[in-house]
């Protein structure tokens, strides 16, 4: 059965290629509001190990200032930055905003740019089985008409969870910042993530991950004038972890975090919050953040080699852990 509905998605997803390109091309041109972004991150730099020193991606002009929006990794402590234009030119551009719980980056560019911004759509119109455009820039705009295969919770492993995530398939390989298009041109998701579970069960099935766009419109006003949401912030662990057979293993620490410093290491197993049972990561993090702000204590049962423990975790602000360049 799944199979079936694998192999079914998978072929809904090549006729969308037939039906789906003729009515974005006819829909203002909305692949011309495409850019490439590049940023270049410190060696000091908390995420230079992990995500690398220079990262390139793709994002999307908004408005028409030639605001950029992007997904937030690829600036995420960036010394200096760049807008990648079709014309050829790269502009120079300052971070504008970072935010950690959409995975949203905006960038501004320092000279005028001649970019038409792409129309805003919203996400909520787009269920299951409906036919949209992945497209990407890397010096060229590249573009894979996809279909929306699943609309669920995403938990990362990095302390990241995102309501009503967009999955797509088949996977777009420029996904970091990619435009998600629905069928009258209109931008309803930005490229986070290639996939191999795109689908919800068991049976695998590769693609990409996208927010959606509905998340930006709650915190934009915030995001220009503050640089971030204004939303309450969430407490921090510093904890990498995965979910086998239902337990939650930790992979590795943020050095000097929050679960380093309490000693917590690779290898240990959370099995409850205050507590409080937790089996997936979405359990864990919901356990955790209603504990309060941070700086609350969070008092974790952690199995290790030397058997059961409780540990009181002192619980952090991400954004203070972070090397950003700008105060938010």
């Amino acid at each position: 059965m799944q199979t079936a509905r694998s192999s079914l998605r998978s072929l809904l997803a090549l006729a969308a290629a037939l039906c789906l390109l003729p009515t974005i091309a006819a829909a203002g041109n909305p692949l011309d509001s495409l850019v490439g972004v590049r940023a270049n991150i410190p060696a000091d730099a908390r995420t230079a190990e992990t995500l690398g020193r220079e990262r390139n991606g793709s994002g999307v002009v908004i408005d028409e200032d030639g605001l950029v929006l992007t997904i937030g990794y690829l600036i995420m402590e960036s010394t200096s930055a760049e807008i990648l234009l079709p014309d050829g030119r790269d502009v120079p551009a300052e971070v504008a905003a970072y935010d950690y719980d959409t995975g949203f980056g905006l960038l501004r560019p320092l000279v005028p740019i001649d970019v038409a911004p792409v129309s805003l759509g919203s996400a909520e119109s787009f269920p299951e089985d409906s036919r949209v455009l992945v497209a990407s820039f890397d010096g060229a705009v590249s573009t894979t008409p996809a279909i929306v295969v699943s609309r669920r919770d995403f938990a990362g492993y990095w302390e990241y969870l995102l309501p009503d995530a967009i999955f797509t398939t088949p996977p777009h390989a420029g996904f970091g910042g990619a435009a998600l298009l629905g069928p009258q041109g209109q931008l309803v998701g930005i490229g986070s993530l290639v996939v191999g579970d795109a689908l919800p069960e068991d049976q695998p099935l590769p693609g990409n991950m996208f927010v959606p766009i509905d998340a930006l419109k709650p915190i934009f006003q915030d995001l220009l004038r503050d640089g971030r949401s204004t939303k309450v912030r969430k407490p921090w662990l510093g904890l990498f972890s995965e979910v086998h057979r239902g337990a939650i293993f930790v992979t590795r620490v943020a050095p000097d975090g929050p679960a380093d410093q309490a000693g917590i290491t690779a290898d240990d197993v959370v099995v409850a919050v205050d507590g409080r049972r937790v089996r997936t990561l979405i359990e864990f993090y919901r356990a955790v953040w209603a504990l309060g702000e941070p700086g609350v204590a969070v008092p974790l049962t952690v199995i290790g080699g030397d058997g059961p423990r409780e540990v009181e975790v002192r619980s952090a602000d991400r954004y203070d852990y972070l090397k950003l360049q700008t105060t938010f």
